[in-house]
């Protein structure tokens, strides 16, 4: 992968030109740390930081086309380049070099931004147009890659994370205030906000035309996955028969590479069937983080499908030893708030492959594709509480309240008290609710002098946008997997691989989200993803006589960490370091007692309140670094 970032030059800039994009560009050398690459002329800055992946000898950038007159900077792989490539010399567009990046170019010759909707792959970069004076910005269609921009005051900048726009000099920093009250609630901001009012995240599968004459920019969206297109007839055996099909074809596509290819292997389902289809197309390793608490460990299962797979297999033990020092790299990486706590093993993972191979498959995007998360199952079982008489369901929930208080991973009283805490809210936003640390109610509560952005917007408006979109789809399992795979999956999942891998510039592909795959697995009943209460129906069935019953039917434990007894041991010097009493007056965002309140029941274990705990912690190590003018 690679990271990439620009602006246009105008009066107050280009004095100054060639060491801004200099300096922008070396806040991204963690993604791209082979080597640089820059383009100036009268009226763009392109910057370029690369890990080299295809085509090592000559595939430097930016890369133009024969006259140079379009001009990219690309971060992403296309898999599919070869047999665009034969097509273009084919119309007779002649190539300098055997990479991927330089077939973009000559296909937009060719057919101007449609050329978008014929790239196999995940990518996010710019074209400059220097005929029609255009800039082009294009994301891929689930959003695997970021890419980030900024209009503000007659500026116009772009970047693959948001520490690179930061370092432009005419940009001011503003803390966007109804964007850090959705991170409490979600645990990531939803695009295309982010957490800076000037900053916006381009969506997935949406284009961003700049035009220099007019300096008017135009958004448009090239690609959706269907869910209303439905083979809903389509019997057990013909789904697995397909299913296997496009399966055995993404991931051989997704292996290629000039340099050695690894996989992030959990012993969960996802990732277990990549490491069944990557064996059979070629030689590959296989990468694994153990745990020494129990409860969130599957090494074993891990080392258990990699034997029966015959892959080559390695594991590294994570422990809190150094869990503040590792916290702390990571927060110095982090230049949006996200509470996702899973990006510690991911990011120690990415470090421990790194180590073996520059590429790695990773197994994300099942959960949402085929039903996977606890939550499907427990949209499915809210009907019957919801049927329960008044004073049944005060009693349950008493009785959930007074459960004792456990901090292994997803223990019973957890996800009892997390499934009532959806109670009083409509599905899609119940979907939230659960995911996610505080209700909006409770940041009235938690905030100092309440929520103070309801005249901006509604924390749920971006539930609502989405929901308006697929208006049409009645079944309420798609209508959670298509909140999921906008929201959760974009925003929190996708960009926790990807800046916990491009920390230590390894690249990481996920083939599940490949958009052939994803646009066969869409057209699929629920009822072969989400059967009975069985998660991930289909995938289970694919597996089973491949792997042994106990491993196939094993339930999902989830990528977690131990946080809740992290916080009270190798973090609580950190957490009563940035929660104390002092630093929160001084900075003025919470309500100091409910803080010290929730940190007090947490220690001394009268509730596990890890979730809220974690997202206050990662907002504070955020500002500290990042937030501050």
């Amino acid at each position: 992968m690679c990271g990439i970032c620009g602006f246009v030059i105008n009066k107050h800039n280009h004095v100054h030109a060639k060491e801004t994009i200099v300096v922008m560009s070396e806040r991204l050398r963690h993604r791209g740390p082979d080597e640089d690459g820059y383009f100036i002329d009268k009226d763009l800055a392109l910057g370029h930081r690369r890990l080299k992946i295809i085509d090592l000898a000559k595939g430097k950038q930016p890369i133009a086309n024969e006259d140079r007159t379009i001009i990219i900077v690309f971060n992403g792989e296309i898999y599919n380049y070869r047999e665009l490539r034969k097509e273009l010399v084919g119309l007779g567009h002649v190539f300098n070099t055997d990479s991927d990046t330089e077939v973009i170019v000559h296909l937009y010759e060719e057919y101007g931004k449609q050329a978008t909707t014929r790239l196999n792959g995940i990518f996010a970069f710019t074209i400059w147009d220097s005929r029609r004076r255009k800039l082009l910005l294009v994301r891929d269609r689930l959003g695997v890659k970021p890419l980030h921009y900024s209009y503000e005051g007659g500026h116009f900048i772009f970047a693959s994370e948001i520490k690179a726009i930061l370092a432009y000099p005419f940009f001011k920093k503003e803390i966007d205030r109804l964007s850090f009250e959705k991170y409490l609630v979600f645990e990531f901001v939803p695009a295309p906000h982010s957490i800076f009012s000037g900053i916006k995240k381009l969506p997935p599968a949406h284009l961003l035309e700049y035009s220099l004459e007019t300096g008017n920019s135009r958004l448009e969206k090239y690609w959706e996955p269907s869910f209303s297109f439905k083979n809903s007839d389509i019997g057990e055996r013909e789904a697995l028969e397909g299913l296997d099909a496009v399966l055995k074809k993404t991931v051989a596509r997704e292996l290629v590479s000039d340099v050695p290819v690894g996989l992030f292997l959990s012993g969960g389902i996802d990732s277990s069937i990549l490491a069944q289809y990557a064996s059979q197309a070629g030689k590959v390793e296989s990468f694994t983080i153990s745990f020494s608490e129990s409860s969130f460990d599957e090494s074993r299962y891990a080392a258990a499908v990699a034997g029966r797979f015959g892959i080559r297999h390695h594991e590294e033990t994570l422990t809190s030893v150094n869990a503040s020092a590792t916290l702390n790299k990571i927060a110095a990486f982090l230049d949006e708030p996200l509470a996702d706590a899973s990006i510690i093993p991911t990011y120690l993972l990415s470090r421990f492959t790194k180590e073996h191979v520059s590429v790695a498959l990773g197994g994300d995007g099942g959960d949402e594709l085929f039903a996977g998360y606890d939550t499907y199952q427990a949209h499915r079982l809210f009907k019957y509480y919801a049927a329960l008489p008044s004073v049944l369901k005060s009693a349950a929930g008493a009785i959930i309240e007074k459960l004792p208080v456990s901090t292994r991973n997803m223990s019973m009283d957890f996800r009892m008290k997390k499934f009532i805490s959806g109670k009083d809210y409509p599905p899609e936003i119940r979907n939230a609710i659960w995911l996610g640390s505080f209700s909006d109610k409770e940041l009235d509560v938690l905030l100092s002098g309440g929520r103070q952005a309801e005249g901006q917007g509604n924390i749920f408006e971006d539930i609502t946008k989405h929901l308006a979109a697929i208006s049409g789809i009645d079944d309420p399992i798609e209508r959670m997997q298509y909140l999921d795979m906008h929201l959760y999956m974009q925003d929190d999942v996708l960009v926790k691989v990807d800046r916990a891998s491009m920390m230590h510039g390894l690249e990481v592909r996920v083939p599940l989200l490949n958009h052939e795959l994803v646009e066969y697995a869409v057209s699929l009943p629920s009822r072969l993803k989400l059967n009975g209460l069985t998660t991930k129906y289909l995938l289970r069935r694919l597996l089973a006589g491949r792997l042994p019953p106990s491993l196939v039917n094993r339930k999902k434990k989830g990528f977690g960490i131990p946080v809740a007894e992290w916080l009270k041991g190798g973090l609580k010097e950190m957490v009563c370091d940035y929660l104390c009493e002092e630093r929160l007056k001084r900075e003025g965002f919470f309500n100091v007692s409910q803080v010290i309140a929730l940190l007090d029941e947490h220690m001394n274990g009268r509730k596990d309140n890890r979730k809220k705990l974690w997202t206050i912690l990662l907002f504070e190590l955020w500002l500290d670094r990042y937030g501050r003018s």
